[in-house]
């Protein structure tokens, strides 16, 4: 009986840790990617490290997001530039990521998740509204102005709208090096090889002859 009884406790307390887990912590005090490696073999969750010797200043430096994006040639009027792991080999293993956007007027920023972290998210300029739906079909929104901040819990749909006729932009900071962005509209009508026309039909409750044009 005793054994049962530790047994439920071990398996209830290695659920927690998996409901918790997040990017693995750091086991040094740096791991600079390595991107070369990644033409052979090898494959990590992460990149492997540079040797010590070799990792240089410009490692952990990035003005990646100083520059502002051009929403010109996006139909949904916003640009994201991410500051990943993925262009600041220094991220590799901290854990840690920031994106700059930017809003033309009246811009919005698709709904969207991050399978891998929550955001937060920093109004630089200008207004939003700003929300995310709850696993129970909860709508949580607001608007967030110049200065003001709003979170995305992790792997929630969210979206921000500029509100007005003047440019916009935020920063959002992520707690993963690589946080993943899955756009829903993206995800369901760009796959390939395609999802079924009628399965997206009953998920949006319409007739299939609006997802895919039926033949007379």
């Amino acid at each position: 009986m005793a054994s049962k009884q530790l047994r439920a406790v071990l398996l209830a307390a290695y659920a927690a840790v998996l409901a918790l887990a997040g990017d693995p912590d750091m086991l040094q005090d740096l791991c600079v990617a390595d991107y070369k490696s990644l033409d052979g073999p090898l494959r990590l969750n992460g990149y492997p490290c540079k040797r010590p010797e070799s990792t240089t200043a410009n490692d952990f430096f990035s003005d990646v997001l100083s520059v502002p994006g051009n929403t010109g040639g996006n139909p949904s009027g916003s640009v994201v530039t991410a500051a990943t792991v993925d262009k600041v080999p220094g991220l590799n293993t901290m854990g840690v990521s920031m994106s700059r956007i930017d809003y033309a007027p009246w811009g919005a920023n698709p709904p969207h998740t991050h399978p891998g972290a929550s955001e937060l998210l920093l109004v630089l300029e200008g207004s939003l509204d700003v929300g995310f739906i709850t696993t129970t079909g909860k709508f949580v929104g607001r608007t967030v102005c110049k200065g003001e901040m709003f979170v995305f819990p992790r792997g929630l749909v969210h979206f921000q709208r500029n509100n007005n006729g003047s440019p916009a932009a935020a920063i959002s900071a992520f707690n993963s090096q690589l946080p993943g962005t899955q756009k829903w509209a993206e995800a369901l009508y760009t796959a390939l090889p395609p999802v079924p026309a009628d399965v997206l039909a009953r998920a949006l409750d319409v007739n299939d002859c609006m997802v895919e044009p039926c033949v007379i």
